[in-house]
């Protein structure tokens, strides 16, 4: 467990809202997303406006910072962030937390282990691993959007053990194999 909830989940939780998340888009009307949403079970233990898309279309919703005070990041430093928020998703999801393109660009935030899966059993509170890749140090304030939650259907798999692949023009290349232009 998250040693950011454990005050919180020791206390009980017992509130929940629910937030519609896209399960498919039609090509025909790509406005639909209204018409075709899943529900996903998720409890705000801050005082931030729940997740939002941006836009319409937008596939991620934007997560804030849920502090105490002000977080300084120096150059290279990375810091947990807490959102205050706890998700129930369903099995075959995964909720993904990525960075957002502006902070990238602007502040040289990222968000490390990206994509980071939040698994459909997972309870604790959903943290935030951001990094300053900048040569400046960077505060990160309450409410602030930090992040990125994209809902994403997942397979599961089987493993075959087997002693040989099948051939491909590719084969073991990689890492650059194909040039740089």
């Amino acid at each position: 467990m998250c040693p950011l909830t454990s005050a919180i989940c020791d206390a009980g939780i017992t509130e929940s809202r629910n937030v519609g998340i896209p399960r498919t888009l039609n090509p025909e009307n790509p406005k639909s997303r209204k018409n075709n949403t899943m529900q996903i079970k998720i409890i705000n233990r801050s005082n931030n406006p729940l997740p939002a898309y941006a836009t319409e279309l937008s596939a991620g919703m934007d997560l804030r910072a849920n502090l105490q005070e002000p977080v300084v990041l120096r150059p290279m430093e990375r810091r947990l962030i807490p959102t205050g928020l706890f998700i129930e998703l369903p099995a075959g999801y995964e909720a993904q937390i990525r960075p957002r393109s502006g902070l990238a660009l602007k502040k040289g935030l990222t968000v490390l282990n990206t994509p980071g899966t939040i698994d459909a059993d997972y309870r604790g509170e959903i943290g935030v691993i951001l990094a300053n890749l900048s040569d400046a140090e960077v505060t990160i304030e309450h409410g602030e959007r930090v992040c990125q939650m994209v809902i994403a259907r997942h397979e599961y798999a089987e493993l075959v053990e087997v002693e040989q692949l099948s051939d491909t023009d590719r084969g073991a290349g990689g890492f650059g194999h194909s040039g740089e232009k």
